[in-house]
């Protein structure tokens, strides 16, 4: 057992650059270069009094989780928000009411778009997500009050999912029960995220809070990349089939988000 203490920071410009850019090309995945990466992550350095990362060595340590909100509106011309804004709207051909929706409320500028994003490293605890959104939540509320720069009517959220076939999942599925099981391991009983058979289209949430947004978005999504993989996938390929997923919410979603995370991954 590691006992690992984790601290919560606001954004430092002074250090967190490259952690950051390495955070948004693990959510981006193959297509990262896309979004002109030094452009959004000087953007969300920009607004150090918005957002949190986490981190296990002090303020000066890199930070090993992210999450903020931009406002798409406020930064339209930024060529990260351009590139996002035209990606955004061709992934969402697939589905029409999105599509039409994401086109007006980009195309007018009484209501304003947040993209939220949020990523961490492999094996950070889901717990460490909850604390991070009730703090984004406190943090907009108080912006609000001070200026309109933060006043959003829906949420963007982009995520990571990956694609088992039958053949991968029964295979997965035969590993894990014929693991070994340590029936001296105490365990805590935690409220997860929603349990679900396989999908239909054996899509699955990298994040497991994801079942949460997605359940209390109006819309989502998910979409191939647009950039193809550096090899064919077949049988043989190493790796999970990464995929992407977008999910809107209208804002006053928020707060009762917040509350069923924090009741499903409660700590103590």
């Amino acid at each position: 057992m590691i006992d690992v203490d984790f601290d919560f920071f606001n954004p430092n410009p002074n250090v967190d650059y490259q952690a950051i850019k390495r955070l948004l090309v693990q959510l981006f995945q193959r297509d990262a270069d896309l979004f002109h990466l030094h452009e959004l992550t000087e953007l969300i350095l920009s607004q150090p009094t918005i957002g949190t990362t986490v981190k296990t060595d002090g303020q000066e340590s890199d930070p090993y989780a992210l999450l903020t909100v931009i406002n798409m509106h406020a930064h339209q011309d930024n060529p990260s928000i351009k590139a996002l804004v035209a990606y955004f709207l061709q992934k969402s051909l697939q589905n029409s009411a999105l599509h039409t929706i994401l086109q007006n409320l980009f195309s007018q500028t009484e209501h304003h778009v947040g993209l939220v994003v949020c990523e961490r490293l492999i094996n950070m605890p889901v717990q460490v997500i909850p604390p991070m959104y009730r703090m984004l939540k406190d943090e907009l509320k108080g912006e609000v009050t001070a200026n309109q720069a933060y006043k959003f009517s829906h949420l963007i959220v982009i995520s990571r999912t990956y694609h088992l076939s039958m053949e991968e999942e029964t295979y997965l599925t035969n590993i894990k029960s014929k693991s070994p099981t340590n029936k001296k391991k105490k365990t805590k009983a935690v409220t997860t995220a929603p349990t679900m058979s396989r999908p239909v289209d054996g899509v699955y949430s990298f994040h497991p809070e994801d079942e949460f947004i997605k359940q209390a978005s109006s819309h989502a999504i998910d979409y191939a990349f647009t950039a193809a993989p550096a090899e064919p996938r077949d049988s043989e390929s190493f790796g999970l089939d990464t995929r992407g997923r977008l999910m809107l919410f209208p804002f006053e979603q928020l707060e009762t988000l917040v509350q069923t995370m924090s009741e499903a991954y409660a700590v103590g």
